[in-house]
């Protein structure tokens, strides 16, 4: 995890394995287990971009 002071904090998440598709040839595959990055968005962050609305 790794925070940024009024912006936000990144974090890992892990993600199941699961069945997808092939859009070319309709093949069904198994797409792999793995860890994904996630951002959370700060309260200071959120809030200036709210302001520029």
């Amino acid at each position: 995890e790794v925070s940024v002071v009024g912006f936000g904090k990144f974090h890992s998440v892990k993600r199941k394995a699961r069945m997808g598709r092939n859009p070319a040839t309709g093949a069904a595959i198994k797409i792999a287990a793995t860890t994904s990055p996630r951002f959370s968005a700060g309260k200071a962050f959120k809030d200036a971009v709210a302001k520029k609305k």
